[in-house]
């Protein structure tokens, strides 16, 4: 079964693999000039690095306004690194997922910024859901996988996770 990345954002995505390939001298082949692994493979990559996602419940700010669409975005090494640094995880390791995912939700709402503190204040289920949402798409890379049809071949797409995310 193949996988692949749909409904990208404009923000956020890099493309992987430009018509031309770069050679170790920064120029530039042609793709007839290409090694042949590199030929069977025309149409170019797409690197999704934001992910939309609905919480269950939803962010409730100082002034009773829910927040349930926000972005989340990869984690890097470094997001997973420093927070080990922080002194609140030093003495409850559980802090842990509150403070990395303060670090990867880009937009939640209409709220200026998200940071841990954010995060403390979510109702457990949507921390729950954060923190699974963040297992899919860091750890298994993709939430969808296209699929073909065994009967008439029809290609389509299928949710891994469940039909929403966060639900096994």
């Amino acid at each position: 079964m193949r996988r692949k990345a749909v409904g990208a954002p404009d923000a956020g995505t890099v493309v992987a693999a430009p018509p031309a390939i770069q050679t170790a001298a920064g120029g530039a082949e042609s793709p007839s000039q290409a090694p042949p692994a590199a030929q069977t493979d025309t149409a170019p990559r797409v690197l999704r690095t934001e992910f939309p996602f609905q919480l269950p419940r939803g962010y409730v700010d100082e002034a009773g306004t829910v927040h349930r669409d926000g972005v989340m975005r990869l984690s890097t090494a470094r997001d997973e690194l420093i927070p080990l640094r922080d002194v609140r995880v030093q003495e409850n390791p559980a802090y842990l997922s509150v403070v990395l995912l303060g670090r990867v939700i880009t937009r939640l709402g209409t709220l200026p910024s998200v940071h841990d503190g954010t995060v403390e204040n979510l109702f457990a289920s949507d921390l729950a859901f954060l923190q699974d949402f963040y297992r899919q798409i860091n750890a298994e890379g993709h939430t969808r996988a296209a699929v073909e049809c065994p009967h008439c071949s029809e290609p389509f797409e299928v949710e891994l996770g469940g039909s929403r995310l966060g639900e096994s």
